[in-house]
């Protein structure tokens, strides 16, 4: 259940995402805004909301698992020597207000609540705009500023013990079909080999639509993928991927990850290119 506070986002006309900023959701959920449904040009869908298989995947968004301890991404969290384990240890990131909204984006302030109060001040920017009469670019740009008067880290699964496990930051919640979405880079094929790589560019083509991932900035670029496809579709960046990411009082972490978009599959040379034109612009 959501709120009618829910901004459309618009490509040369056509509603091509819904960004929930109050969504009515369980503790254990770590309610957050997301973006779902979100649709290719041809108005096929390319999220998922609360899966069966992970009810706490929301779209596309942002989520950490472990800011000092606090879970921002929902569900279980995992402990040192006991495994995913169900902690009352969840926090919110809270809608406060747009500072700028339009049908093709807008810019937006949060606040990241936990039980100790607030931890982060969030600004997130957001935009849509046209690549080719088939495909389409989101902008998502995140920033987060320390509020409190003592260091911060963000840390993960894999960060605390947890191989493989280096979740958390921006991530995108694919639709999940009968057969497995297949994912690529420039050199490399397969979630074996992509999970954990650093790439310019990152695709997940599904039957009939394809999402090309590419970090903007140099600090968004040296974070690795996190990629799921054969468990379930999905792709993020991962803020602490083998030691934890500190964040010290009033200083701010900014990421980048502009995503095509596109209807049909796409071959490594159309997903280079279509990447190439969204980031440029």
């Amino acid at each position: 259940m959501t709120t009618t506070d829910s901004p459309v986002l618009r490509v040369a006309g056509r509603p091509v995402g819904r960004y929930v900023t109050r969504p009515e959701l369980p503790a254990r959920l770590s309610p957050r805004p997301y973006l779902h449904p979100v649709t290719t040009l041809a108005g096929t869908a390319v999220t998922e909301l609360s899966p069966a298989d992970h009810i706490h995947h929301l779209g596309v968004g942002v989520a950490v698992p472990d800011v000092e301890g606090h879970n921002f991404w929902g569900g279980r969290t995992y402990v040192p020597g006991q495994g995913p384990t169900e902690l009352d240890n969840h926090g919110a990131q809270r809608h406060t207000s747009f500072q700028l909204r339009d049908p093709d984006g807008f810019v937006e302030e949060l606040r990241w609540v936990a039980s100790g109060g607030e931890l982060l001040r969030e600004r997130r920017t957001v935009a849509a705009t046209e690549l080719t009469g088939s495909a389409w670019a989101l902008d998502f740009t995140f920033s987060l500023t320390n509020v409190t008067d003592r260091p911060l880290s963000i840390g993960s699964p894999a960060t605390n013990g947890r191989p493989g496990a280096a979740y958390g930051g921006f991530f995108w919640r694919a639709r999940k079909e009968h057969d497995t979405a297949h994912v690529f880079t420039a050199g490399r094929e397969g979630e074996p080999q992509v999970h954990g790589a650093r790439a310019d560019w990152l695709a997940l083509a599904g039957s009939t639509w394809t999402l090309v991932f590419a970090g903007a900035t140099a600090a968004t670029r040296c974070d690795p993928w996190f990629v799921r496809t054969a468990e379930y579709p999905g792709v993020g960046s991962s803020l602490a991927h083998t030691e934890r990411l500190p964040i010290p009082p009033g200083e701010t972490v900014v990421r980048r990850i502009v995503t095509v978009v596109a209807d049909g599959r796409l071959s490594r040379n159309e997903a280079a290119a279509l990447v190439r034109k969204a980031v440029s612009q």
